[in-house]
């Protein structure tokens, strides 16, 4: 269905296929970090972590304290995520602490718990930053001398601090990842013919081999983009920012296979056979919370480089509700999520929020209607998804009566 709506709203919207790349790909790596943060809770049976946002507000203020200390660049971006992980930590280690005591109303607590933190956050960022804790920095600081500005330009300092380490064309990324997946097809398809039963034998070649021709067909793209006059050209790729998203999606499949990936999913399923197995579920529980909060301010870290401005009072307040809606629109429930629901949300949910408004406007004349138009999918998707998440465990509920 997604695909359908993003496919009208490009076909109406009328932008270069050039355009709408670049943009997502930009997209894609500046929110696809903090969509994957959401994936652990879920598959310790806590549903969608709303609580993202405390780690969003560790993440912002680790950027706040290195912009006033003037450090720039990756090695400024580094004390962020050294300075983020401690104050993470805590919040999740809290957080985790207070979802244990509402067992089965974590989604709702973790949503109100949300709210709560960012009263707090602005109360010492609105109010006690220059009376009660001493900083001079007119760059930073309303002209009263009390509270931070709206808004915090990160150019010449954090602004694609990571992004701009390597950048690749287009085609060259094409390029290679058609080469990695030849070689990976291969690899796999020579180790299964050596080791696997001669009945799993066709299946196995079968998907090892199309990975080799969606390689080969990629590879071919990329050299005639390259050998083309196509704006396509012209759009740089962040690397860096792409493999670090990368890795954490292979650290989500190693912690998913690990000793603690099968409590997560033991204590997900059923907390009481977990207890009866010997699995501490609460310390299972309070663990998924911390690792979701830390990628989370991480994930901000990398938002916020991307984006180069800090809204001090506004960057993390919708970082739960957007992530989650990403999540939701790639196929994932309150119950079940992967990397592949993570990374196909991120796509469908940001091709929407570009062609959405443009799409608006050439068709009503007015860009503001695809404003309204995603925010209501957007919120619609979470509501809908809860609403039949309640509506399942109902239906469970009179199946064990009955």
């Amino acid at each position: 269905m997604f695909v359908i709506i993003c496919y009208i709203g490009f076909y109406f919207s009328n932008l270069t296929f050039a355009f709408f790349i670049n943009d997502l790909i930009t997209r894609i790596a500046r929110n696809s970090f903090l969509v994957l943060a959401l994936i652990i809770p879920v598959l310790a049976g806590m549903g969608l972590n709303f609580a993202i946002v405390l780690g969003a507000m560790a993440g912002q203020v680790a950027i706040i304290m290195v912009t006033h200390w003037g450090i720039v660049g990756w090695q400024g971006f580094f004390l962020c995520v050294l300075i983020s992980a401690p104050l993470a930590i805590i919040f999740g280690y809290l957080t985790g602490k207070l979802l244990n005591k509402t067992k089965g109303q974590e989604m709702i607590t973790s949503l109100i718990l949300g709210f709560f933190a960012n009263g707090l956050y602005q109360l010492v960022f609105l109010i006690m930053v220059g009376s009660v804790i001493p900083m001079h920095n007119e760059t930073l600081l309303l002209s009263s001398g009390v509270g931070l500005r709206v808004s915090i330009d990160l150019t010449g300092g954090l602004k694609y601090a990571i992004d701009d380490l390597l950048r690749w064309t287009f085609p060259k990324t094409l390029m290679m990842l058609g080469s990695a997946s030849i070689l990976i097809g291969g690899f796999n398809i020579y180790k299964y013919i050596k080791g696997v039963p001669n009945y799993l034998k066709g299946k196995i070649k079968l998907r090892m081999i199309g990975y080799v021709l969606a390689g080969i067909s990629l590879v071919i793209y990329s050299i005639i983009i390259t050998n083309s006059n196509s704006l396509l050209n012209n759009i740089k790729v962040p690397i860096i920012t792409m493999v670090i998203i990368g890795l954490l999606c292979l650290f989500n499949i190693f912690i998913s296979k690990a000793k603690i990936g099968q409590d997560f999913r033991t204590v997900g399923q059923d907390r009481h056979v977990a207890t009866v197995s010997g699995i501490k579920s609460d310390k299972v529980r309070v663990t998924a919370i911390v690792i979701s909060t830390l990628l989370a301010a991480w994930g901000q870290l990398f938002f916020l480089q991307n984006l180069g401005t800090l809204s001090t009072y506004g960057s993390h307040e919708q970082v739960g509700m957007f992530a989650i809606a990403a999540l939701l629109i790639g196929g994932a429930s309150v119950t079940k999520a992967n990397i592949g629901h993570a990374l196909l949300g991120t796509v469908l949910f940001h091709t929407l929020f570009i062609v959405s408004p443009i799409a608006g406007k050439n068709l009503f004349g007015d860009a503001q209607l695809g404003e309204y138009f995603r925010a209501f999918v957007a919120y619609g998707v979470i509501g809908l998804s809860l609403g039949m998440h309640a509506w399942k465990k109902q239906l469970q509920s009179r199946r064990r009566l009955s």
